[in-house]
């Protein structure tokens, strides 16, 4: 399989077969070594094709709704309870996006859409030692919210603005 038809097959299986899909996965099922897979994914994203790096591996963005971008504000320990928030409020946190003064906009693929996403999410910054973006900029971030209507995210909106995170 030349290089070509090994980004077509890529593509067929992220569109069709599974929803997501490991770099390690991808690569055994193609015969080559997971940096070729890396290589691949960022030429079929410069081709314009919109795959996502998740925690659990790579998948096509799918659009279901509306979106919007809530500015918020709390600490490190608040994470769980933010991110709750949305999800039982009906929405799929697609990013978190923060400012530096160095660098401008940094942001990372979150694509949170259910409380067990929420728990892996806190358990791998935990067994990481890993900081989250909003230490960088004292506790205030984005994150671009997608939600299947308008009213839902008002919803949402109002349930993070009620406990104190739309408080900027």
């Amino acid at each position: 399989m030349n290089d070509k038809e090994r980004r077509k097959a890529i593509l067929n299986l992220l569109q069709n077969k599974v929803p997501v899909m490991s770099g390690t996965e991808i690569a055994k099922i193609m015969g080559v070594t997971r940096q070729i897979i890396i290589k691949d994914i960022a030429l079929l994203r410069a081709a314009g094709y919109k795959i996502n790096a998740t925690p659990k591996g790579y998948a096509m963005q799918k659009e279901r709704g509306v979106k919007t971008i809530f500015a918020v504000k709390h600490t490190k320990e608040s994470i769980e309870k933010e991110l709750s928030i949305i999800v039982q409020n009906g929405g799929r946190i697609l990013d978190v996006i923060v400012e530096h003064p160095l660098y401008g906009e940094i942001r990372g693929n979150l694509n949170i859409e259910t409380i067990e996403d929420i728990r892996r999410f806190i358990a791998k910054m935990e067994t990481a030692h890993a900081k989250p973006l909003l230490t960088l900029s004292n506790g205030i971030h984005l994150h671009t919210v997608e939600a299947d209507s308008k009213e839902r995210l008002e919803k949402i909106k109002n349930a993070l603005k009620e406990k104190g995170f739309l408080d900027l």
